[in-house]
């Protein structure tokens, strides 16, 4: 009796809520951009995504000259990403810059692309980091052609860590080189180190290991430079110690 008496009143309480959503559903003319982007932004609220995007798709191919369909266009992208699926999301984001390259908000769509780049990269640097540089590319585009865009500083903050994860898998090579006495292979790979990635934190690393590569490849001229600029601009590190020990003489 008693769980007869609680459906009763769960019923009377949730029914007219279930009405309500429903009647508001149907109230919203598909057959109208504003309906139809209406009711996608109701599916997508309410997280009936694949709902959603079917609608969304249905307002851009629908009205295609309504600027809701370009709102739609957009709203396809952002599900992507809600759902981290980057690469959907990155492939939607570069059509919609590359086909409403006008779009009052491109700098935040330049943004989300730049970002989706980045949401690919592995959570270790000995996998592929290929999307870094994409990644790069667009939070670049953020900060120079856009450079009043609230996006600015989250750019910036991300490209280095983009970078920071290059400049690490670069080092990682190089190191593995230089236990393995490949010492040119080693010395390219410290060099390139210390020419695409300055001040991420492996440059006196980076110096350490060019100085000794170069030294075993002979190179004295290459392994001096190396050295003083070691022990000048990082005289307190331990490559700086290490290297006094190991070169000081020797060069």
């Amino acid at each position: 009796m008693r769980y007869l008496l609680f459906s009763r009143v769960i019923s009377a309480v949730l029914l007219p809520l279930i009405v309500v959503a429903c009647s508001t559903t149907q109230e919203l003319d598909k057959n109208t951009p504003e309906g139809g982007y209406k009711l996608g932004e109701k599916l997508e609220k309410d997280e009936r995504f694949e709902e959603a995007l079917v609608q969304y798709t249905t307002v851009k191919n629908k009205f295609p000259y309504s600027k809701l369909a370009t709102e739609a266009e957009l709203r396809i992208a952002e599900i992507y990403f809600k759902r981290d699926e980057f690469i959907e999301a990155q492939n939607a984001y570069q059509v919609f810059k590359e086909m409403h390259p006008s779009y009052n908000r491109i700098d935040y769509v330049t943004y989300r692309l730049a970002l989706s780049f980045f949401n690919q990269l592995p959570s270790t640097i000995d996998r592929d980091l290929s999307v870094a540089e994409r990644a790069i590319l667009y939070f670049d585009e953020v900060m120079q052609t856009y450079s009043r865009s609230e996006y600015v500083k989250d750019a910036a903050e991300h490209k280095r860590k983009a970078l920071e994860m290059l400049a690490a898998k670069e080092y990682y090579i190089g190191n593995f080189y230089l236990i393995r006495d490949y010492w040119e292979s080693a010395l390219g790979r410290f060099e390139n180190l210390l020419a695409k990635y300055p001040k991420l934190g492996f440059d006196a690393k980076a110096l350490y290991g060019a100085a000794t590569s170069a030294y075993q490849t002979k190179d004295l001229g290459k392994a001096k430079t190396y050295y003083q600029r070691l022990i000048t601009e990082f005289k307190d590190s331990e490559e700086a110690q290490k290297a006094r020990r190991e070169l000081g003489s020797r060069i």
